[in-house]
């Protein structure tokens, strides 16, 4: 695990290398000054010889201020590292999420990503900066002070020996606790994320339905249960002070003991024991910090794992030759060859030609159960409107979100200008294709930045076209900045009705040659929506336009009107066609008929 997120150091590794030769130099700077002062207080003090003590006195002032500058060093080089790596891992896992698939986002959660890229991305940053400070320099230290304290009294050394071994078995333990118990207390703040960011974007709704109260109720349970299940963690962590400062005292005390008889019996010196407990202190810091960032590591290797976890997820959608790098072994070398040449030569959708042949789809192909949608077949040919209508959940968003690749077909195939829709690379697929979901999503921006999401290179000329096809151009000219209205995230200070325009004219200023319009006029009253379609007939003569409406009137002069039921084509024909002959666009018809009909 740690070399594989190690790969993330990249170009701070020679900050990486750099502290810990300054670590080695600032311990031994440090730890050589017992040594001088057991000599003041053996020869210098003794002897009363001025000069010796003042010699060694200055000799270990300058170590003092040799020792300051490499801790200094250690500061500055350690923050790069850590905020560099902090930074890269974040990159990493940000581009990692943006190539995943909406059945990819669905594993996770928006929350738990939300969480894995700043909550257990910090985590590892703050334990490569304790590791470049102190995991380096602790045992370093422990090492050397025990080298020299054994250089002084190999029998008191005894002591300390047997002290590391029993503390280093209980810090074993307890880590290995500690880590499964940290791993949960990362998913109880994905919880809280998710509850914070649900009540935040619905801020409106539980304000109008005066829900505060169950809102903080519902809050309260998660903030608990994160909680309890840190206090649990830290209950465990919190054993190793105390067994760490009983086993040290305990070391300790037995060496005053004994050494206090070896300088009674004139077998050590006073000096010499002063030295030596100076560096059992040292010991006890150096295991004190070990224990402390085996503990941060324990709750570090929860983050890492939930890291790695996104990282090395297989994404089900993607481009044919990235599919064969990230699983070579599915490829002879000949095939991976061919495909490479292939993406090279990657084909632009020409004409707008959309085919449908038995194409299946269940959310969760590795899983049993049934298809949401189910043996469609059917043809678009450029420059038609297609319709698509039927009851809620039988399936209409997923049959268009199937074009663009937002979900791969189980079984059969969608085809664009007669090409498979997965021989396309994506960005090619894409870019043909205009895309207005059932969620409308603005940008925190300007309204003319988030239209420029159509077509970057696009004149204001270009977007007051695109807006005035959509609707939009009125409303966006009632507001004093115009197009250069700032927008709140999500586009909150824009009715629902706004937004879809802004979508669609967004939409539409891509000039794509394929339209989806996902239920995206249902806030847009039926004459400003007729001006939409009527533009549609005008200005997008030669593009494919897919329509999901819920309203008959919205699609009465479709080209062609796809009636689904229960996830399966039941109708395929004009408003005319299917009123004389099929009973489920009958009934649809019928019931607006008559709810018109009670509403008047």
């Amino acid at each position: 695990m740690i070399k594989k997120l190690a790969v993330f150091i990249g170009e701070y590794k020679k900050f990486a290398v750099l502290v810990p030769i300054f670590v080695f130099c600032e311990a031994l700077s440090e730890l050589y000054m017992p040594v001088l002062m057991a000599k003041i207080i053996d020869v210098g003090i003794p002897n009363s010889d001025i000069s010796y003590i003042a010699k060694i006195g200055g000799l270990m002032a300058g170590l003092a201020c040799l020792a300051m500058s490499f801790g200094y060093l250690i500061m500055r080089y350690s923050s790069y590292c850590s905020h560099g790596y902090g930074a890269n891992l974040r990159n990493a896992l940000f581009e990692k999420v943006q190539t995943f698939s909406f059945q990819n986002i669905d594993h996770f959660s928006t929350a738990s990503l939300v969480t894995r890229l700043t909550n257990d991305v910090n985590n590892m940053q703050m334990t490569v900066l304790m590791m470049l400070r102190i995991v380096l320099r602790a045992p370093m230290m422990l090492i050397i002070a025990f080298i020299l304290a054994f250089s002084i009294n190999a029998r008191l050394s005894t002591f300390i020996a047997g002290a590391i071994v029993v503390l280093s078995v209980s810090i074993w333990l307890i880590m290995r606790t500690a880590v499964k118990l940290y791993t949960i207390v990362q998913q109880k703040i994905d919880a809280i994320n998710n509850t914070i960011q649900e009540n935040l974007i619905g801020v409106r709704i539980v304000k109008s339905f005066v829900r505060a109260d169950f809102e903080k109720s519902k809050f309260k349970k998660v903030n608990d249960a994160l909680t309890e299940a840190a206090v649990r963690a830290a209950n465990v962590a919190v054993l190793n002070f105390p067994i760490m400062i009983l086993v040290m005292n305990g070391a300790t005390l037995a060496i005053i003991w004994s050494g206090g008889h070896m300088v009674f019996n004139n077998t050590l010196g006073a000096g010499q024991l002063i030295s030596f407990l100076s560096y059992v202190f040292q010991i006890l810091f150096s295991v004190m910090m070990i224990s402390m960032i085996i503990l941060m590591a324990a709750r570090a290797q929860a983050s890492a794992e939930r890291i790695l976890e996104v990282i090395e997820t297989r994404v089900d959608i993607g481009d044919l030759s990235l599919k064969q790098i990230s699983d070579p072994n599915g490829l002879s070398q000949q095939d991976t060859l061919h495909a490479n040449d292939h993406s090279a030569r990657s084909p632009s959708i020409g004409k707008g030609k959309v085919e449908f042949r038995h194409v299946s789809f269940k959310y969760n192909s590795s899983e049993s159960g049934e298809n949401v949608i189910c043996d469609i077949n059917f043809t678009a040919h450029p420059g038609e409107i297609i319709a698509i209508v039927g009851g809620t959940g039988t399936g209409k968003s997923t049959l268009v979100n199937l074009i663009p690749r937002l979900y791969d077909v189980t079984e059969g195939s969608v085809l664009i200008d007669d090409i498979d829709v997965r021989d396309y690379q994506l960005q090619d697929l894409r870019n043909g294709i205009g895309v207005v979901l059932q969620k409308n999503t603005l940008f925190s921006g300007t309204i003319y930045e988030n239209l420029l999401w159509g077509n970057e290179t696009a004149t204001h000329e270009q977007v007051e076209a695109a807006c005035k096809d959509a609707q939009a151009h009125e409303f966006i000219m009632s507001f004093p900045e115009g197009y250069n209205t700032l927008l709140g995230q999500g586009g909150v200070n824009l009715s629902g009705g706004q937004k879809q325009r802004l979508c669609i004219a967004r939409a539409m200023l891509k000039q794509p040659k394929i339209l989806i319009l996902d239920d995206s006029t249902s806030a847009v009253d039926s004459a400003t929506e007729a001006k939409i379609r009527e533009s549609f007939y005008n200005n997008l003569a030669q593009t494919t336009v897919f329509i999901i409406a819920q309203r008959i009137s919205s699609i009465r002069d479709a080209d062609k009107i796809i009636v689904l039921d229960d996830g399966r084509v039941v109708g395929i024909g004009t408003h005319q066609e299917l009123l004389k002959s099929n009973a489920v666009y009958q009934e649809i018809n019928a019931s607006q008929l008559e709810g018109a009909a009670d509403h008047e």
